[in-house]
């Protein structure tokens, strides 16, 4: 079994989302004992947003690219081939305004590629990641879930099932800016969660 975890937080410490997601890459390694871990921690290591010098180096033949515009499909390519060699996805996502973070939004351009994670047919688009589980955990300084203001589950599942990972298991740390009492049953109730989903 092969495991990616990826850190979205803008916080490379202190980051509850990422000690959550930590949490449910430790428990598959405890019932997988040869599995192998990989991390992207995009706070260290942060994804360039999509840009015209992107978008030309994706549009433009890999033989006629110029170095600058290969450097840059490089940085996708690895992204890419990160998440296909993946059996299971452990993804950290903490709530910005309402949404996923831009360094959680970078990494779903880069990884969006038709021809390569998706396809178009004469019936729709086609998913080519298919076969995967993954792992979401949600942390939101307030409470959202199932009120029209929890955008980042809605986006999210499209997403990926988008790419075809159907598979999807989200786990709710909410109210975390809501006191110490709050902070601190919102990470007990993910725990348990946890405990229950990564069974």
């Amino acid at each position: 079994m092969n495991i990616l975890q990826i850190n979205s937080s803008a916080r490379v410490a202190g980051s509850h989302s990422t000690n959550l997601a930590n949490q449910v890459s430790a428990r598959l390694q405890e019932q997988h004992a040869n599995a192998n871990f990989k991390l992207r921690d995009l706070a260290i290591t942060p994804q360039p947003a999509l840009d015209e010098t992107a978008l030309q180096a994706l549009f433009t033949p890999a033989d006629k690219r110029s170095p600058e515009q290969a450097a840059r499909v490089a940085l996708d390519d690895a992204l890419i081939a990160e998440i296909q060699a993946a059996d299971v996805l452990v993804i950290g996502a903490p709530m910005y305004n309402f949404g996923i973070s831009s360094q959680l939004k970078n990494w779903i351009d880069a990884i969006s590629r038709a021809g390569v994670t998706f396809r178009y047919t004469a019936t729709g688009p086609e998913g080519l990641l298919k076969g995967k589980k993954v792992y979401v955990v949600l942390t939101r300084g307030g409470l959202y879930r199932n009120t029209p203001n929890d955008t980042q589950m809605p986006y999210l599942k499209a997403f990926f099932a988008f790419l075809g990972m159907t598979d999807v298991e989200f786990i709710y740390a909410e109210g975390l800016a809501m006191g110490t009492e709050g902070e601190q049953r919102a990470i007990s109730e993910a725990q348990s969660q946890i405990e229950a989903l990564v069974a």
